[in-house]
Parts: structure tokens; sequence; C-alpha cells
């Protein structure tokens, strides 16, 4: 599969519309951007593997005033290999009392019938700066 420039542009606002909805509490809309079997990966934090859109939406209803306040999402890299599509990208999350966290979303990516939607997503956090 070739990657058209329509479809990296579409990509990119896949994954930039999750931060969107999840900051503006639309999860009743999760399925615009995840495939409905998706595997949301938070075992890089201390988490668990979630399966499916609802587990997604009710552990971040657990999460309640711990959710950041804002999900800003760069630096996105798209790839191909071997047929498989995949994407990269930085993100800073914003909490309510100011603290901010950062780390990268690792994503592989399923074109549906309604689009392209997240099928796999591995989220890991940084938490030491580079050392040479």
């Amino acid at each position: 599969m070739t990657l058209t420039t329509e479809d990296r542009l579409a990509i990119h606002e896949l994954i930039a519309l999750h931060g969107h909805l999840v900051d503006e509490g639309a999860l009743d809309r999760l399925g615009e951007v995840f495939t409905g079997d998706v595997d949301y990966d938070l075992t890089p934090l201390g988490g668990e593997v979630l399966n499916g859109i609802d587990a997604i939406r009710a552990s971040a209803l657990e999460l309640g005033d711990r959710n950041p306040v804002a999900h800003l999402v760069t630096n996105i890299v798209v790839a191909e290999h071997d047929g498989e599509i995949t994407a990269r990208s930085k993100f800073i999350g914003l909490r309510r009392d100011g603290s901010v966290g950062s780390g990268v979303y690792t994503d592989v990516l399923r074109r549906t019938p309604d689009g392209w939607r997240i099928a796999h997503r591995r989220v890991s956090l940084r938490r030491e700066p580079l050392q040479p």
C-alpha cells in the first residue's frame, strides 16, 4: 500500500482529533479515532492493555479530575513497512494544577470504510532527559 498525501493528512488529523475529543469530554465520539477492537497499551505507565473503545472510555472516566485538561500532539511521523502503517507522535499533557507530562504515542493504523482509525496505541512517558 502506498500512502498518498491525502492519507498522510488524514492520519495527522486523526491523531489530533483524539486530543480534541478527550479534552472536550466527547468520549462518545472515540469511534471516530479508534477501531472497535483497538488495543490501548498503558503497560509502560504501569497500567494494562485496554481492549476496545468502551474500555478506553471507562478508563478516562475513572481518572476523573486526574485527567489532563489539554492533550497537545506534535512531531507526527507516519511510516509504512511491509504493508503496516504506523505513526509516532509526541504528546504533552497539561494538568489542572499546572504540572506537565510528555511522552510518545506509537500507533498502528487501519484503513476502514469510515476512513483511517487507530487499531493499536502504545503510550510511553518521557521521564528522563537524554544521557550522553
